[in-house]
């Protein structure tokens, strides 16, 4: 035991920021004596000393007491004093006390530190202590006067109270951006700075990037600003892991009377650097200012790091979520184009069994009546001249056909190659006229042709052949599927300049084939222009055809530089087939006369 003569006291009074009880709200001291918790007035809830059963105490005696009825800390009203500072401040204090038992006065080492809560209050505290050694009552009372002259003052409490919470927040925070903003603004007022900066490291990086700050109202924001991790005292602070000061530093736009810089570090490896200012005053950063930063600079790399790591997963799994919509619409996409394909493979199954039978009707007609001349079975030459030309007319059907099926090859390999010149629309109509007409009289429908009213010749520019077997195929389909009504051809000028094969041209032509046929209803429109397609596969039987007419007109128009358009109303209320041309020069239009004043008024 060592005498009370030959000891030196303590500092009254010791913060030490870097204890466990800072941050986690209790204080674990290997081989303590004494552990005790109570509240503000001094109610026990637990008690443990290792030498109790020495001094006649029993434990559970104390659970639930008063301190001052049992073992009790010398002076109880100076000892709740520190209590309270403890939880007022929430801040661990250190300190020799004496307690009185059994007529004797034990001196101990004691930490006293706050038990935070959930929502970062305390109301209860753990004591814990290492026995000192026995003291005279002259002594305790020396012990316990000089805590009452040496209280800490206020002003450097709420400073470690501002920083306690705020690494309590930093470690309940997985926000990057809040734990670097909470940071700068807790050190800044805490410290009382000019300016608190913060930037993340990386090692493959040459500079650093003020991410949040602190900053007085009448200094410029340096939010933002790339720093060179060139500068030496940058360069100092994330090799040392230490604070380093520095009374002048570039590239920072005012006088830098005192800098101070700490890198935030986890498991020993820099992940950022924290930067002070002060302007007004050349300040002399103290031990326990220096202790805080510390301090508050492991928490931040530490929060730092899971912050990082929360991101990264986050990340990883937004990433994984990508890829996996990205493969299922990869899935999506490919079973959409394999049921593409097998719709392609059936209806090119369908087209060829309707165009082997197009092409056999045909071929039957031409055997068979040259079959009938060759048996000598027509009655007279006048009959052998009908079989003949029955003959001939299935011979030209079946060309046609034979035609449509090279021109689909050819346009679907992309060699079709079309000649454009000049073309005279009444040319091209009356040839129509003179084809379709007599088709037309057959069914008793109406024929009309209607042109644009212009003093001079309306000139096309495209290929006459093509064009000629675009309307022949348009106003044939409208005769084919009309069985009452009227089919109406008409053309109309619009204006408005197009290119066509790099050259440009002062207008188009928009020629309509209309009738007053079947229709087709609007769900199965989109079927009309696809190679190897049938609206109605019924249809196709009953009307003939390969379906292969609106699909070469559409390549061919478009080859020439114009659109087709199809419109009905539905099923039973005819259709129109529209296609536009370029035109090959500008028409002088013909105006109707205006009326006048007596015309107006009657």
């Amino acid at each position: 035991m060592t005498s009370s003569s030959d000891r030196s006291l303590p500092a009254a009074e010791s913060i030490n920021p870097a204890t466990p009880s800072q941050v986690d709200g209790f204080l674990s001291v290997p081989s303590a004596d004494l552990v005790l918790t109570h509240d503000d007035s001094g109610q026990c809830l637990s008690f443990f000393w290792k030498d109790a059963e020495r001094y006649g105490v029993k434990p559970e005696q104390w659970v639930g007491q008063s301190l001052a009825d049992t073992v009790a800390p010398l002076g109880l009203t100076p000892y709740l004093d520190r209590v309270r500072q403890v939880l007022d401040y929430l801040l661990p204090l250190r300190f020799e006390y004496p307690f009185y038992c059994a007529g004797k006065y034990l001196v101990f080492d004691l930490t006293i530190s706050p038990i935070l809560m959930p929502h970062g209050t305390a109301t209860t505290v753990v004591a814990t202590g290492q026995f000192r050694y026995l003291a005279s009552e002259a002594t305790a009372l020396e012990i316990i006067n000089a805590l009452l002259s040496s209280r800490p003052s206020l002003h450097s409490d709420r400073h470690h109270k501002r920083i306690t919470q705020v690494i309590w927040n930093i470690r309940r925070s997985l926000d990057l951006q809040l734990i670097w903003q909470q940071t700068v603004d807790g050190l800044g007022e805490a410290l009382d700075l000019s300016r608190c900066l913060i930037g993340p490291y990386q090692p493959d990086c040459s500079h650093l990037e003020i991410v949040a700050e602190y900053r007085h109202p009448s200094l410029p924001s340096l939010l933002g600003t790339k720093l060179s991790l060139d500068e030496p005292y940058l360069a100092q602070a994330l090799a040392s892991l230490r604070p380093i000061a520095v009374s002048a530093a570039e590239p920072f736009p005012e006088p830098t009377p005192s800098i101070l810089a700490i890198a935030t570090c986890y498991q020993d490896q820099p992940n950022g650097i924290i930067i002070l200012h002060e302007y007004d005053r050349a300040r002399l950063w103290s031990d326990v200012e220096i202790d805080l930063l510390r301090e508050v600079a492991d928490q931040v790399g530490t929060g730092i790091a899971h912050a990082s790591l929360f991101e990264e997963s986050r990340n990883m799994a937004a990433e994984l979520q990508r890829v996996n919509e990205s493969l299922m619409q990869q899935h999506s996409d490919l079973e959409e184009a394999r049921q593409q394909a097998e719709a392609a493979s059936r209806l090119k199954s369908e087209f060829l069994a309707n165009t082997s039978h197009e092409l056999r009707t045909p071929l039957n007609g031409v055997i068979g009546f040259l079959k009938l001349i060759l048996d000598g079975m027509a009655d007279d030459p006048e009959e052998q001249q009908q079989f003949i030309q029955e003959a001939y007319r299935s011979a030209i059907h079946l060309l046609h056909v034979i035609n449509d099926i090279l021109d689909i090859a050819k346009i679907e390999a992309g060699k079709m190659q079309l000649d454009l010149n000049p073309i005279r629309l009444d040319d091209l109509l009356n040839e129509v006229e003179n084809f379709m007409l007599h088709q037309a009289q057959q069914k008793n429908l109406g024929f009309e042709i209607r042109t644009p009213a212009t003093r001079d010749e309306v000139i096309l520019y495209g290929n006459y052949q093509r064009l000629l077997q675009v309307l022949l195929n348009l106003v044939g389909n409208a005769i084919k599927f009309t069985h009452e009504g009227s089919v109406t051809i008409s053309a109309e000028v619009l204006p408005g300049k197009v290119v066509v094969q790099g050259e440009e041209k002062p207008g188009s032509v928009k020629i309509s084939v209309a009738d007053t046929g079947i229709g087709v209803s609007l769900e199965k429109q989109d079927k009309l222009f696809q190679s190897f397609s049938q609206v109605d596969g019924s249809r196709t039987r009953q009307y003939g055809g390969t379906g292969l007419g609106l699909a070469i007109s559409q390549k061919l128009v478009e080859a020439m530089g114009g659109v087709v358009n199809f419109f009905s109303m539905g099923e039973g209320l005819g259709s129109t087939v529209t296609f536009t041309v370029p035109l090959y020069q500008d028409p002088v239009m013909i105006t109707a006369p205006l009326a006048d004043s007596a015309d107006l008024l009657l």
